[in-house]
């Protein structure tokens, strides 16, 4: 990811010292260095005991026993399956605002070789499978715990409330299930007496350890998941001109499609990504199959040129069929909408940043066709979404491994950075007014 400086004033970055005065400096200070090892300690414990989506028991009694035990207003359980959300209310009047953490991990044979690595199994689309933390969720889970904590050490002077959202499945619900944030938001999470008003949500990034990198705006793209079925009619492989051979129809519609980023989308609004990463179809060499089932993904930044580029998708793959003497169905299942930064939170919340991680490491970053399922929260109430560094600086960006990487890790003096950024937001956004 290359970067921008910051466009915010400098006058403004340096406000950022008129704030939290309920609690000095030296007590926070003290209250993160104690907090440190125990975020640490809960982040290898999770590493090492992974769960895949609408699956994540342990983590969620895990949590739940932790926020049981700093004697949380309020903790349930089972929200959305597994998921966890406790409430805080502090000593002083003020509005209610939302800490969100994904707990979910993925299938995949973790190879960091750490000393806690996982070694945990799960099932997955009926197959019993590797489950690792290649996303990080666990390092999102145990910082979010760490907020817990201090706030709860200072609730007297906290003011307003704060919602903790421990969420399953942001990987996606297993075939056959809801799951994730839209599970927690159609269950009310954003509802009733102590609805939030604004939400904020960490994800750690390959990029150096203790930087903070936000976009205002459209940051993560929308992603929409699409299934292509092109039928022919079966005959001899010896003899095609007896069949409709939906193979070469699916080679046709697989070069046709990349160019409909490239040349039928408006790339002002924002790049479009089109991928095809499954085809399947035929048993054998000499048989011609009746079809071929296409699976691929789109990703987009622009509502309008999302409904466009869907449009010209449908319209491409019809057509080819057609012109072979094939037909052809297009399947879309919308996945999530775009995840961003409001841009009044963002600049209302900024000397926040700030002072959680230091001037010189709070970056503008690039868009990201990555998705994330946060976006749904933002749907009803303003966000903020942002990407916490956690790789070795000494390496350099290219070669570091990315998330779903079976070699993923995070270097842990990062994370107190991330359990500052959640405290200052929960502790700051009342002192700035709110909304």
């Amino acid at each position: 990811m290359h970067f921008r400086s910051l466009f915010f004033p400098a006058a403004m970055l340096l406000a950022a010292g008129t704030v939290q005065a309920a609690i000095d400096n030296a007590t926070l200070d003290a209250a993160y260095a104690a907090v440190e090892p125990r975020v640490i300690e809960w982040r290898r414990d999770l590493h090492q005991n992974p769960e895949l989506s609408n699956r994540e028991f342990r983590t969620a009694e895990k949590v739940a026993e932790h926020l049981r035990a700093l004697k949380f207003d309020t903790v349930e359980t089972g929200v959305a399956h597994t998921g966890v959300v406790g409430t805080l209310r502090g000593g002083k009047p003020g509005p209610v605002i939302a800490l969100r953490a994904d707990m979910d991990g993925l299938p995949v044979q973790e190879q960091t070789g750490l000393p806690f690595a996982s070694s945990a199994r799960g099932e997955y689309m009926g197959k019993d499978v590797p489950v690792m933390h290649a996303c990080g969720h666990d390092t999102h889970v145990a910082m979010l715990m760490g907020a817990a904590h201090i706030l709860a050490q200072h609730r007297e002077e906290l003011a307003g409330t704060v919602k903790f959202i421990f969420q399953p499945a942001e990987e996606g619900a297993p075939p056959g299930e809801e799951g994730g944030a839209a599970l927690m938001v159609k269950e009310g999470v954003l509802e009733g007496p102590d609805a939030p008003e604004a939400i904020i949500g960490l994800h750690v990034w390959p990029d150096d350890a203790g930087s903070l990198v936000y976009r205002s705006g459209s940051f993560m793209a929308a992603a929409d998941s699409i299934e292509i079925t092109i039928t022919g009619r079966q005959t001899h492989g010896s003899s095609p001109w007896l069949g409709v051979d939906p193979i070469y129809v699916a080679g046709q519609v697989l070069s046709a499609l990349q160019g409909i980023p490239g040349r039928h989308i408006d790339i002002t609004r924002g790049p479009a990504v089109l991928t095809i990463g499954s085809i399947q179809g035929g048993v054998r060499g000499n048989i011609i199959p009746d079809d071929v089932t296409m699976l691929g993904t789109v990703r987009t930044f622009d509502r309008g040129e999302r409904e466009r580029l869907l449009e010209r998708l449908r319209a491409t793959v019809t057509a080819i069929a057609e012109a072979n003497g094939a037909s052809a169905t297009v399947d879309v299942t919308y996945s999530t909408p775009v995840t961003g930064n409001d841009p009044q939170l963002l600049r209302q919340m900024m000397p926040t940043l700030v002072r959680a991680a230091g001037e010189d490491r709070v970056f503008e970053g690039n868009l990201i066709t990555g998705a994330e399922d946060f976006s749904y929260y933002q749907e009803h109430i303003p966000g903020m979404f942002i990407m916490l560094g956690v790789g070795d600086p000494s390496v350099p960006r290219s070669e570091r491994p990315s998330n779903h990487s079976p070699f993923f890790t995070a270097q842990e003096d990062a994370l107190i950075v991330g359990v500052r950024t959640l405290v200052g937001f929960a502790m700051d956004y009342a002192e700035r007014g709110g909304l």
